[in-house]
């Protein structure tokens, strides 16, 4: 089996792997944000052979506070407790920015998704992960 990609780059760069509780959720949040945007665009180029340009904008309208949130509201049904608690505690995060184009109450719930993926990729369950975004995006990514 291969190794993920948390272990890869710990291995490489000659870091210790931490265990993922010990993250604070804003910082779980960050690497969630680039690993879900890394999954997106895998997907991108993967289905749609075109310009740059357009891969970024179809992206760009799943990479954002507003669809994230629709997508935590699609998943909650299908995660474990320990999800649903990462995700709580991401949500609930003392946040001191908030993303352009996003209301609080979206921008709340994405950082709780952004958390949850940023769990899965830091604890080494890359299969999670992508079963979760997988069952969030069923019909969109073909748009």
């Amino acid at each position: 089996m291969d190794e993920n990609l948390m272990d890869a780059i710990c291995r490489e760069f000659g870091l210790e792997a931490k265990d993922a509780n010990s993250y604070s959720p804003l910082t779980l949040a960050y690497i969630g944000d680039g690993i879900f945007e890394l999954v997106i665009r895998t997907v991108m180029i993967s289905r749609h052979d075109t310009s740059t340009n357009r891969l970024h904008k179809k992206a760009s309208r799943i990479v954002n506070a507003g669809f994230q949130a629709k997508l935590a509201d699609k998943l909650k049904p299908h995660l474990t407790n320990e999800e649903k608690d990462i995700f709580r505690r991401g949500r609930n995060a003392k946040s001191h920015s908030i993303a352009k184009n996003a209301t609080v109450h979206d921008y709340r719930i994405a950082t709780g998704f952004e958390a949850l993926m940023g769990y899965l990729y830091v604890s080494g369950k890359t299969d999670r992960l992508i079963e979760l975004v997988r069952i969030g995006l069923e019909e969109e990514v073909e748009k």
